[in-house]
């Protein structure tokens, strides 16, 4: 702004998605779980495998099952609504008249010249609304995600509007768990946080013990919300931890009583455990 200019100070730069800090953030919060990470696909059924090992193997395939699960969890790219595919397309009409090929054409003859795996010429009809309400329903918001992760390009408005449905979804029903220890917990909680509607989630993250990813989850908003009321008053009190959930809590939660309330109910419950050891 111009006053910004005449000030001399400079225009507060908001974090992306793919910034390290905000990276690191998200990636602590996505909860490493292997037997989630690893849950295998539905398909035919096969005996099972049994190996025998020594200690020393077991903690070595053990170290190998985190490493290759934490390449499982790398977070699909969170981008704008903004066209920028390499290739560009046109449409030769029967007449011999040439025109810049539409989105949905442009799709088309992608994935016919430059085919990916899992991907389908026509678009699945699991993506109509009424059936993605139904599968919703069964809980598979991760199968809705692995599909659209593999039907469409990361910046297509497909793409982005199913992935915005099914957050959508999760928070309207409270079931975050279902994508911890996967690949799009990180664009859920950045979802959350750029529209400020974390509040479900915070409550679920306290709720379930998981108090330094509630403050996390608190850190990162502030991060993207520098001049709210919440990250201001952080500052000035230099609030840290389970202290910036409380600031959060009275400035700019939607449900500031409930989240309130959640605390102390964690923090007795915490206190009750102490005294007991």
């Amino acid at each position: 702004s111009s006053s910004n200019k005449k000030s001399g100070s400079p225009e507060t730069k908001k974090p992306t998605f793919m910034d390290e800090e905000v990276q690191s953030i998200l990636t602590k919060m996505a909860d490493l779980n292997l037997q989630k990470t690893f849950k295998p696909a539905v398909q035919e059924l096969k005996p099972p495998t049994y190996k025998l090992m020594t200690q020393a193997h077991l903690e070595e395939a053990t170290r190998q099952g985190v490493e290759a699960a934490k390449v499982r969890l790398k977070m699909p790219p969170v981008l704008e609504d903004i066209p920028h595919r390499e290739h560009f397309f046109v449409v030769r009409e029967p007449s011999g008249t040439l025109h810049k090929a539409s989105w949905e054409e442009r799709d088309w003859m992608i994935q016919v010249y430059f085919s990916k795996e899992g991907r389908k010429v026509l678009t699945p009809i699991i993506f109509k609304e009424e059936n993605l309400r139904t599968v919703y329903s069964q809980d598979r918001h991760a199968d809705v995600l692995n599909l659209c992760f593999a039907q469409f390009e990361p910046d297509s408005t497909e793409y982005i509007k199913v992935h915005h449905k099914t957050y959508e979804d999760i928070d309207k029903n409270g079931k975050y768990d279902l994508l911890c220890s996967t690949r799009y917990f990180g664009g859920m909680v950045w979802y959350f946080v750029n529209n400020k509607k974390i509040d479900g989630l915070l409550i679920d993250q306290i709720q379930r013990d998981l108090i330094d990813n509630a403050t996390s989850l608190v850190q990162l908003y502030q991060i993207l919300h520098p001049d709210g009321q919440s990250a201001q008053e952080a500052r000035d009190q230099a609030a840290e931890g389970i202290n910036l959930i409380k600031v959060f809590a009275k400035t700019e939660a939607q449900k500031g009583a409930y989240v309130e309330l959640t605390l102390q109910t964690y923090q007795e419950a915490l206190s009750r455990h102490s005294a007991a050891s």
